[in-house]
C-alpha cells in the first residue's frame, strides 16, 4: 500500500513535452499544468530590418544594385513573415484548455485546435488538463476515534477534475493547491474518524463518504475544482488493539463453534418433532381419505336418487305435453276443418248468387223482346181527325208490324187526302 500523499506540482516545458508531463506526471508527481515556454522570440525582426535596408538601397542605387537588392528585400521580407507565421501557431490538445494573457493579465482561455497569436505580447501562461479526472492518495496517520485511540492508518482516495481553468491558476496554482487539498482532506478524515468507534473502525472500508466529498466540494468550489469521487479502501488498527482483536475473534471462533453444535442439537429435535408431526399428519390425512370416500358414497346416492326422480319427473312432464300436444293438434285440426267449409259455404253463396242474377238477366231480356211494343202514328196538318183512307192502311199495317220479332218497326206517316 502507498504510504506517501500523492503530489501535485506545475511544470514548465516547451509545447512538445506538455502532453507527456499532463498524461504521465513527472518524477511521480500528478501534472495538472504544465507552463508552456515562449519560443516566438523576435528574430523575425532582424529580417524585417534587413528587408527594408534592401529595400531602401534598391530605391536609392542605380539599375544593378536595384534589381539585386529589390530581390534581396523581397526574400527577406518573404522569410521574416513565414518566421512570423511559423512562430504565431499555437496547439492546445484534446482535453485541455490554454490560459491566455496580455501583457501579464489573463484574458481568457483558448479551446483545443490551432490558433494564431500575432501579437508577441499576447501568451499562453498555462495549459490545463481540464478533462482528466485526477487520482489522489492520502493515507492519514494516528487519527483518534470515539474512544480517543489512534488508528495506524486510514487511506483515503479521491478523483477531482480541474473545471475552471481560469480560476485554478489565477487563485492558487498547482504547488499551493497540493497543500489545501492535504489539509482539507486529512482535516475530513479526522472529522470522520471521531465519529467511529474503535470497535467498528473497520466500517470505515468501503463506507458512504458521500458527506465528505460534498465538504470538500464546498471547500474547493472556489479554486474551480470539483471533487468526483472517494473512497476508503484501507484501514489499520493499532498493533495492540490487533491483539486485543485477534483474542475477541477466537473468543467469537469458539462461540460460533458452541453456537454450532447448539444449532446440530437443535436441528436434531427439530428433525425428530417434524417426523412425529410427518407420521401424525399421515394418519390424519388417512382419515380425511375415508371420511371423504363416505362422503363421495352418500353424494353418489343421493345424486342418483335425485336422478331417478328427475327422471321420472321428466317422463310425466313428457306425457303431460305429448297429451296437451295431441289435443292441441286435433283442435287445430278440427278449427281448420271448419274454416274450410266455411270458405266453401261461402263461395257456393256467392255462385249461387251470380248464377240468380245471370238468370235474371235473361229472364228481364227475354221479357224485354216478347213486350209489345207502342206505335205512334203521326198525322199530317197537325189535326186529330184521320181520314177513312188512313184508317184502313194503318188496320192492315199493324198485324205485321206486331210480328216482326218483337222489334217496333218505324212509324209509317199518312197524308190527309183531305
Amino acid at each position: 500500500m502507498n504510504r506517501e500523499f500523492s503530489k501535485i506540482k506545475e511544470s514548465l516545458a516547451g509545447w512538445s513535452e506538455i502532453r507527456q508531463l499532463l498524461r504521465g506526471g513527472e518524477q511521480g508527481q500528478l501534472v495538472p499544468v504544465v507552463i508552456p515556454k515562449d519560443r516566438r522570440g523576435f528574430a523575425w525582426v532582424a529580417l524585417l530590418f534587413v528587408a527594408l535596408y534592401l529595400a531602401g538601397m534598391a530605391a536609392l542605387g542605380d539599375s544593378a544594385v536595384r534589381v539585386v537588392a529589390g530581390v534581396g528585400a523581397v526574400l527577406f521580407l518573404l522569410a521574416a513573415l513565414v518566421w512570423m507565421w511559423r512562430r504565431s501557431i499555437i496547439e492546445i490538445e484534446q482535453g485541455t484548455t490554454g490560459v491566455r494573457s496580455r501583457w501579464g493579465a489573463i484574458t481568457g482561455t483558448l479551446d483545443p485546435g490551432r490558433h494564431y497569436l500575432w501579437l508577441p505580447w499576447d501568451r499562453v501562461d498555462a495549459v490545463v488538463d481540464t478533462s482528466t479526472e485526477i487520482p489522489y492518495t492520502a493515507p492519514i496517520t494516528a487519527c483518534p476515534t470515539a474512544e480517543n485511540v489512534p488508528l495506524k492508518s486510514i487511506e483515503f482516495f479521491l478523483k477531482f477534475r480541474i473545471v475552471d481553468p481560469v480560476a485554478f491558476v489565477r487563485t492558487i496554482g498547482a504547488g499551493n493547491f497540493d497543500l489545501v487539498l492535504s489539509s482539507a482532506v486529512q482535516d475530513a478524515i479526522r472529522q470522520r474518524s471521531r465519529l467511529v468507534h474503535t470497535e467498528r473502525a473497520y466500517d470505515l472500508r468501503g463506507s458512504d463518504v458521500g458527506d465528505m466529498q460534498d465538504a470538500l466540494n464546498r471547500q474547493l468550489g472556489r479554486y474551480g475544482v470539483r471533487v468526483t469521487g472517494s473512497n476508503i479502501p484501507d484501514v489499520q488498527l493499532p498493533d495492540q488493539y490487533q491483539q486485543h482483536l485477534a483474542t475477541r475473534e477466537k473468543v467469537a471462533k469458539e462461540l460460533s463453534a458452541y453456537e454450532r453444535e447448539w444449532e446440530l442439537t437443535r436441528k436434531r429435535r427439530i428433525d425428530t418433532l417434524l417426523m412425529e408431526i410427518e407420521r401424525a399428519k399421515k394418519t390424519r390425512d388417512a382419515r380425511i381419505v375415508e371420511v371423504k370416500a363416505a362422503h363421495n358414497k352418500a353424494r353418489k346416492d343421493v345424486a342418483r336418487m335425485l336422478e331417478e326422480h328427475e327422471t321420472e319427473a321428466q317422463r310425466v312432464r313428457w306425457e303431460i305435453e305429448a297429451r296437451g300436444r295431441a289435443e292441441l293438434t286435433s283442435a287445430e285440426n278440427e278449427a281448420k276443418a271448419l274454416r274450410r267449409l266455411a270458405e266453401s259455404y261461402r263461395d257456393n253463396r256467392a255462385v249461387l248468387q251470380y248464377e240468380l242474377a245471370r238468370r235474371r238477366l235473361d229472364v228481364g231480356a227475354r221479357l224485354t223482346e216478347n213486350a209489345p211494343q207502342p206505335i205512334v202514328v203521326k198525322t199530317a196538318g197537325g189535326s186529330g181527325e184521320s181520314s177513312a183512307l188512313s184508317t184502313l192502311l194503318l188496320a192492315q199495317l199493324l198485324p205485321q208490324i206486331s210480328t216482326g220479332n218483337g222489334h217496333a218497326r218505324p212509324s209509317v206517316p199518312t197524308n190527309d187526302a183531305n
